[in-house]
């Protein structure tokens, strides 16, 4: 006879996974998009934490009161919190990147909306999202995502976790030191063909002053923008690999700072 048994004890328990997988869900990449129904992502974090419950160790808690119990739940949150907003962080990268190429070749002025956050975003910008988001689908950058959700667990045990404010906020300040670097590496290519063409157009403007460059340079500033697009659309993999890398690095920096 099949004998089930699920103590108070392991309810607690239960629930602290759920708290940070649930959070981990609601910040992380792919699993955020507003375009997921709500119920998905809440039976995404039910399911997830189910399976995690029959594999992950289960610590003795202690504490007194509910107030005690209180403090691990909020502690738990910000785990799932930190590891998901430090992968989301790394995918924002490319709004800046499109942002950038866009102010170059004249197409900031025009902006879409964005499904993801809901927000206003430069073309540039939601094309190079949807082709990241295209490629974490297709090379399985969201297994690695749960993967290492489910590492957090045997790094950070259920209701160890301690907030170091020093090592969360160096690995914050050196993610931010390299998100500016990541962004114009992305946007060097039309970055340079716009200052290539700025040049020819600034001598023109010497040789030949009766022509209006002001509205010349409008026409072949777009028209380079996007031909430098097409050009570049090899590098996107690569460009994709090195957001992951910089993704990675990111998450080992959350873990660390929450052991």
């Amino acid at each position: 006879m099949l004998d089930i048994s699920f103590t108070y004890s392991d309810l607690q328990t239960w629930l602290l996974i759920m708290v940070r997988v649930t959070l981990f869900v609601y910040a992380a990449p792919f699993f955020s998009m507003n375009n997921v129904p709500h119920v998905v992502k809440i039976g995404f974090g039910l399911l997830f934490s189910t399976m995690l419950y029959g594999v992950v160790d289960h610590p003795t808690l202690v504490f007194e009161t509910e107030t005690e119990y209180a403090i691990i739940v909020i502690k738990e949150a910000i785990c799932g919190l930190l590891i998901g907003l430090g992968a989301q962080l790394c995918t924002t990268v490319t709004s800046l990147a499109g942002f950038i190429v866009d102010m170059e070749t004249g197409m900031s002025m025009a902006q879409v909306f964005d499904i993801n956050t809901r927000m206003q975003t430069s073309i540039t910008g939601g094309i190079y999202q949807a082709a990241f988001s295209l490629l974490m689908i297709v090379t399985g950058l969201y297994q690695y995502l749960v993967s290492a959700l489910a590492d957090s667990f045997t790094l950070i045990p259920i209701g160890g976790v301690n907030l170091n404010a020093d090592k969360l906020l160096t690995s914050f300040i050196e993610f931010m030191s390299q998100y500016m670097l990541i962004a114009f590496r992305i946007a060097l290519p039309a970055v340079c063909c716009m200052l290539l063409l700025n040049s020819v157009l600034g001598i023109l403007a010497k040789v030949a002053p009766q022509m209006n460059m002001f509205a010349v340079g409008i026409q072949l500033k777009v028209l380079s923008g996007l031909t430098i697009l097409y050009i570049t659309a090899f590098t996107l993999p690569r460009i994709a690999d090195f957001i992951v890398t910089e993704m990675k690095t990111v998450l080992v920096g959350m873990i660390e700072g929450m052991m």
